[in-house]
């Protein structure tokens, strides 16, 4: 019996951390770290813009060069900017960020997606939100979504205007409601 008792105990002790590991290796799966990252970050109580973007990206490329982003990261230290490269087969693109003095900003954050770039199995969507196209840029504000620019080159002056929108306390409680 005594045998019994131990082989149950012994095969427990090793199962617990296989079954920790394959949860923890589908929740990466599922949500890759800086997916996580973003979910997290997007339900902080301050304002939180999420730029997707890819360094091989003629659009993308045009908003770095225009000085837009710095300016824009800048002009609103009190605001967290995650700049996320997908489609990039992992990459980062941190080193343009860096050419472009966006990097090591205080408010930046540079994430990567795992995904693939190409073809049928890259992402189509992220945090939650669909991805068709890049650049793509989601304004937060204590994880509510304010404004969503999801197809192309950000105008840089509508961006803020979506900003300074985002810093007021949005609501309908207690107007009146409209009769059909």
């Amino acid at each position: 019996m005594s045998i019994l008792r131990t082989s149950i105990f012994a095969a427990l002790f090793l199962t617990v951390p296989l079954c920790a590991r394959a949860q923890r290796d589908k929740d990466v799966f599922v949500n890759p770290p800086a997916e996580q990252k973003i979910l997290a970050a997007i339900k902080a109580p301050e304002l939180s813009v999420v730029h997707l973007w890819a360094p091989w990206c003629s659009n993308c490329q045009a908003e770095m060069k225009n000085g837009g982003w710095l300016k824009m990261v800048k002009d609103n230290p009190q605001v967290k900017f995650y700049f996320v490269s997908v489609w990039n087969d992992g990459g980062d693109g941190k080193s343009m960020l860096s050419k472009f003095q966006i990097a090591d900003q205080p408010n930046v954050t540079v994430l990567a997606d795992p995904g693939p770039r190409r073809g049928d199995n890259k992402i189509k969507q992220f945090a939650g939100m669909p991805l068709a196209w890049i650049p793509t840029t989601w304004v937060y504000k204590g994880g509510d979504l304010r404004y969503a620019l999801n197809y192309g080159e950000v105008r840089f002056d509508v961006l803020q205007q979506f900003i300074e929108d985002s810093k007021s306390e949005w609501s309908h409680k207690g107007e009146p409601k409209l009769l059909e």
